[in-house]
Parts: C-alpha cells; structure tokens; sequence
C-alpha cells in the first residue's frame, strides 16, 4: 500500500516572527494568508526557520493552535516537533496532533550524536505514539550526524513514517537514498538551490527558506516541472540562485528574517542567540527586486 503523501510542490518553512520578544501573532497571520494567497502547498512551523529551539513548549501550544485557526485547512500544517530527546519528541508530538497538526517533521536529535539502532528506535517510538504522518528531517550541519541509509532501511515499514526532508546538501547520498527507497518514502529537499534536482529525481518537492519572501516563484518552479515545462522550471531555478546564496550566507533565519522586514512583512527580531544580520545592504537589493515584483 502507498504511503500518504503530505504534499506535492513547495512547502514554506515560516519564521516565526517577534515583537519587543513576544510572538507577533499579527505578522504571523499575515505571513501564512500572503503564503496561501500565492499558492503554497503546505506550511512548516516551529522548525529551523521558526527558531523553534528558543520558543517555550506554552509558546509552541498558543503558535500551533493559532496556525491552525488561521490556516483554516487551506492547506496542510506540518509541525517540527524533533528534539534531542525522545520523550520530548513524542510529548510535543502527542501535542501538535491535539491541536490540529496534519503532520510531522522530526530532525534527528542533535548533539546526542546517536547510533543507527539509537536513531531507528528514537523514530519508531515517535510513530507508535501519534497516527499523524511523519517526515524525517536529516540535517547533519545542524545535528552532527546523517542519517545513514541502514536506518531508512528499517524504517521503511512503518506505515505513518511517509516522508524524508533532506538538507545535506550531499545530492550522491540523497540520490543512493532515492534510489533504495522511491517507493517507501516521499522525498523533500531542504536545499532551495536543489530544488529542480530532487524534483528530476523523483522528488514530491521542497520544505523551502526562500519561498517566505517569493512563494509564488517557487511555487512556480515546482507547478512548472509537475505540467511537464522544464524549460521554465530551470529558468526559475537558476532565476532565484542568487537570491538563495544570499540568503545563506549567515545562519538561517537570519538573512531572510532581514529580507522580509525591508518587504515590511515582519520586525527583524531573533531570540539569542541569534542575532541580526550583517548584511542588510546585499539584502535591500534582493527587497527592491521583489517589491517591485509585488506591486
């Protein structure tokens, strides 16, 4: 039996925006109606981009819930309730799906650096606690450690496990995964710049950085591979590249947090220990272009 497939395209992996350190629940609405206005697949909360490591599991509650009653099952609300602790994990997911998760993204505990039998179990015991789909998260700049493809192996089986997000940036490695596995898993990449990559390969689409700023671009990137027009896919590709670069540059979300206050969307506010950016004149020039394109 197929497993079910959370979305096809481009899903936006939010920030979580800030004011004087409080969550601004105004911006925040705004940003998921602009995202849903342009065409987005499916939205990401509280993970990397959402500085979930700083938000409070009270603050986590209120964000979710306020996300779903604003989402309004337009489209699917993916929640990233990875830890490096498996209670923790399990606990916060139990929790999303109580108030209105369609679905997971788990990273790989960080720090921990655990072994394959480690990191299987961890994962089994997050599926067997909630009937939600779940998508793997594999990091390894972030969390010290890859997921090794005997690990896939053996969650292969589990029915609610459905999906991988990889953002190794290794596309040798995600392709030995893909080819092992196009039929067990559904596969994301959290590389924007290799977007048209994934899809080509196989993949369903991208969990994506950029597309907070441009989610009508990226949303046309993938929509275009999809109908079949490549020709135009790699055009939007290669279009965005240097807006991607840009915004990487310093640890994401700092630079598209700088972007997306010049856009006017959100303040430019992080919890410590992220800190603004320093690149706020390379970042106007990417917020003219697109103002432009909005108005």
């Amino acid at each position: 039996m197929a497993k079910q497939k959370v979305f096809s395209g481009c899903a936006t992996a939010l920030v979580t925006p800030f004011i004087d350190s409080k969550i601004d629940y105004n911006s925040f609405g705004n940003l998921i109606d602009y995202q849903i206005e342009n065409g987005i697949a499916a939205l990401v909360i509280l993970g990397t981009t959402g500085e979930a490591p700083t938000i409070s599991e009270s603050e986590r509650g209120e964000i979710i819930e306020f996300a779903n009653s604003k989402v309004k099952g337009r489209v699917p609300l993916i929640v990233g309730t990875g830890t490096n602790s498996t209670e923790s994990a399990v606990r916060y997911s139990k929790n999303a799906h109580s108030l209105g998760a369609n679905a997971l993204l788990c990273v790989s505990p960080y720090y921990n650096k655990p072994n394959p039998r480690g990191l299987a179990e961890h994962y089994k015991e997050i599926a067997k606690n909630v009937d939600l789909p779940i998508i793997l998260y594999n990091v390894p700049s972030r969390t010290g450690s890859s997921i090794p493809l005997e690990v896939y192996n053996e969650l292969a089986p589990v029915e609610n496990i459905v999906g991988i997000k990889e953002a190794s940036g290794n596309m040798s490695y995600f392709a030995d995964v893909i080819e092992k596995h196009i039929d067990n898993y559904h596969f994301y990449t959290g590389n924007d710049d290799l977007t048209l990559c994934t899809l080509a390969m196989g993949g369903k689409g991208v969990i994506s950085v950029v597309s907070n700023a441009v989610p009508q671009k990226m949303n046309e990137l993938c929509s275009s591979f999809f109908s079949g027009d490549i020709g135009k896919s790699l055009e939007l590709q290669l279009e965005l590249l240097p807006l991607i670069r840009e915004m990487f540059k310093e640890t994401n979300p700092v630079p598209i947090k700088e972007l997306l206050s010049q856009l006017g969307m959100c303040k430019n506010e992080h919890r410590l220990p992220l800190f603004s950016s320093s690149r706020r004149c390379e970042i106007s020039k990417f917020a003219s272009e697109i103002s432009n394109l909005k108005g």
